[in-house]
């Protein structure tokens, strides 16, 4: 069979499984499993078995873990009520207080998650009913969450980005790093086009009323901050480190955990109940994520041995198309998958077949994987089946799809307009891991 119909029944099969709702680390084995068998008969399960154990057992996988069970502490300890209160304490009454407050707060959440799902549930369940309450514009509200959360995986340390560096020829402190000016320049676009909302349409915001309660004095910001310190340990503890080269991914990863803790015994949240179920929830989680990696290398290896990967290449090279054409073909496949599949799942498909692609049309690898990255949360924020709209509905059911979809779009076309920004001024993604070294 032609390399190109097998790979094409390798995916439709893959994504078909996807569709129906076979979760993504079963999906993979049965393809990987069904695949080998057919291509090697029982004696290809050797294969698979050390596929398996040289992925798993790869020293930078550490750091996967490790940044799961830092978010768990932090998140099953409380204390991020915590850092909640104290952000918008330290906001003040100023213009777009609540706008300004979720963009801050994804900012701070994405270096402490990287989940896109989990920060905009989060956002929903604990700032989207005091915006309501408090008489903020329920689509200018949607925005500022979705485009908040969409941060998550760009900013670090995401989890998102330890992936991919673990399965291209990549440094994984390189792409941590890389993220940190899109992450920041994005959030900087999204307060920008905030305001201008608010300045064109004063209605947009409640009026503010100053009392003794609201208003920001000296001391309710000091208090605010000092509260928030153990979180800015745990950051620099974490993107610090590797900033200044005295630490690895997987060793800052350790030290966060470590500050996680400290952090949740300073708000006296530290219980033997919460380390239980946050070992727990590492453990289930970390083990899909892994057996998923694993099931993709294999997947890597199947496709290069039918001759879908060299193939892929030739293919490219007989497109004839310019270096932005292609990049576009390129990022315009997961942008429409990530619409209807888990964004994990279109980056470990995708990853396999487009890393040969990179060097035959001369793209920058850091460059690329982070707009890449950028491009799957894009699709995970389109309407009308982007799973980060549906993760803000279950969060606050009362939210209509009309006022949620109306809140995603410009959200959307932001995040391509950033897109296009990145892709001329290429030095926004490439400045400070070229500085680093």
């Amino acid at each position: 069979m032609e390399w190109g119909a097998t790979l094409s029944i390798a995916i439709s099969v893959l994504l078909s499984l996807f569709f129906v709702g076979v979760p993504v680390f079963i999906s993979f084995l049965i393809v990987n499993i069904v695949g080998i068998f057919w291509l090697f008969g029982t004696s290809g399960f050797g294969l698979f078995a050390n596929s398996v154990y040289s992925t798993v057992t790869a020293g930078s996988l550490i750091a996967i873990p490790l940044f799961i069970l830092m978010g768990e502490v932090l998140f099953r300890s409380g204390t991020v009520g915590i850092l909640i209160d104290s952000v918008d304490s330290m906001v003040g009454n100023v213009r777009g207080r609540h706008y300004l407050l979720v963009t801050a707060l994804s900012t701070v959440f994405g270096a402490l998650s990287g989940s896109v799902v989990a920060v905009a549930a989060m956002l929903g369940r604990s700032v989207m009913p005091t915006m309501e309450e408090r008489g903020y514009d329920t689509r200018l509200s949607i925005s500022a969450i979705l485009g908040g959360a969409s941060l998550a995986p760009i900013i670090p340390p995401s989890l998102l980005v330890i992936m991919v560096g673990s399965m291209v020829d990549v440094s994984i402190a390189g792409l941590l790093i890389a993220g940190i000016l899109p992450g920041l320049f994005m959030a900087g676009v999204i307060v920008a086009y905030t305001y201008i909302r608010i300045l064109r349409n004063p209605s947009l915001e409640p009026q503010i009323v100053e009392d003794e309660d609201s208003a920001l004095t000296a001391k309710k910001f000091f208090s605010a901050f000092a509260k928030m310190l153990p979180f800015l340990v745990v950051i620099f503890s974490v993107m610090g480190l590797i900033l200044l080269g005295i630490a690895t991914p997987s060793e800052s990863a350790a030290t966060g955990v470590v500050g996680a803790l400290i952090a949740a015994a300073i708000f006296k949240k530290l219980t033997l109940k919460m380390i239980f179920e946050s070992l727990v929830g590492t453990t289930t989680v970390s083990t899909m994520i892994l057996i998923i990696m694993a099931s993709s290398a294999l997947f890597g290896q199947l496709l290069s041995f039918v001759g879908a990967s060299s193939g892929l290449v030739r293919a490219a090279t007989t497109l004839d198309l310019p270096n932005a054409g292609m990049f576009i073909v390129l990022m315009l496949v997961p942008f429409i998958l990530c619409m209807f599949v888990d964004l994990i799942a279109v980056m470990l498909v995708a990853i396999p077949i487009y890393e040969p692609l990179l060097e035959v049309y001369g793209f920058d690898p850091l460059w690329f994987w982070m707009l890449f990255l950028i491009n799957l949360t894009l699709g995970a924020l389109t309407p009308p089946f982007g799973y980060t709209i549906f993760a803000l509905k279950g969060a606050m059911p009362s939210l209509s799809l009309d006022d949620i979809y109306a809140g995603a779009w410009p959200m959307v076309i932001l995040f391509i307009l950033g897109m296009a920004v990145m892709y001329v001024f290429p030095a926004i993604v490439t400045f400070l891991p070229g500085l680093v070294g």
